[in-house]
């Protein structure tokens, strides 16, 4: 795979992980690139510095535990959508290094922050299903899943960055596949017209 098209394919991993967490996947990011181990283009270095490694640090802690706050995590849902279209373009356009700018920008834009706010939405739907159907009891499970795949999916774009967007992908079709049959069943009968 050339460096262009394994560049493009971490971008939109690591955006895809936004999409579960927003903090969490930029938090990794930066702590590659601090450590030396994630090289970043050079309008983004300052992802790379012990000031926003610590103040992602904060704001991943603040997340985690925000989500598990039962009411809160679907107003964060509210919010956490637009912030993932930001975080997966931002991600996405840091890691795309030796990528000409326009390939850079419109990958970012198009691929990284609509990945991003896809995952997003399709979390946001199961948990208002969630909360519907379980009162907000089952939010908890969507919380603990939505943190481990924002860990696997970031870890994995690093190390095998195809994986990881298969492992996307995998997510997507099956949340579609949940989805629609959580909508079928609230739709009223003909007996019920």
């Amino acid at each position: 795979m050339s460096d262009i098209a394994l560049s493009l394919v971490l971008g939109i991993g690591l955006a895809a992980a936004t999409g579960f967490r927003v903090f969490l996947p930029m938090l990794i990011v930066s702590a590659g690139a601090y450590t030396g181990h994630l090289p970043l283009t050079e309008s983004f270095s300052w992802l790379g510095t012990s000031s926003a490694l610590i103040m992602l640090g904060v704001a991943t802690i603040v997340e985690i535990l925000a989500y598990y706050i039962p009411g809160l995590d679907n107003l964060l849902d509210a919010l956490a959508t637009p912030a993932a279209l930001v975080a997966g373009t931002i991600v996405s356009a840091a890691v795309m290094t030796d990528v000409p700018p326009m390939v850079k920008w419109t990958a970012a834009v198009i691929a990284g922050g609509g990945i991003a706010g896809i995952t997003q939405g399709a979390i946001a739907m199961l948990r208002a299903n969630s909360t519907v159907w379980t009162g907000g009891l089952g939010n908890f499970i969507i919380a603990t899943a939505e943190l481990a795949g924002a860990l696997v999916v970031s870890f994995l774009a690093l190390v095998a960055p195809v994986a990881a967007l298969a492992l996307v992908i995998l997510f997507l079709w099956h949340t579609t596949r949940l989805l629609r049959r959580l909508l079928r069943g609230m739709r009223p009968s003909t007996a019920e017209k």
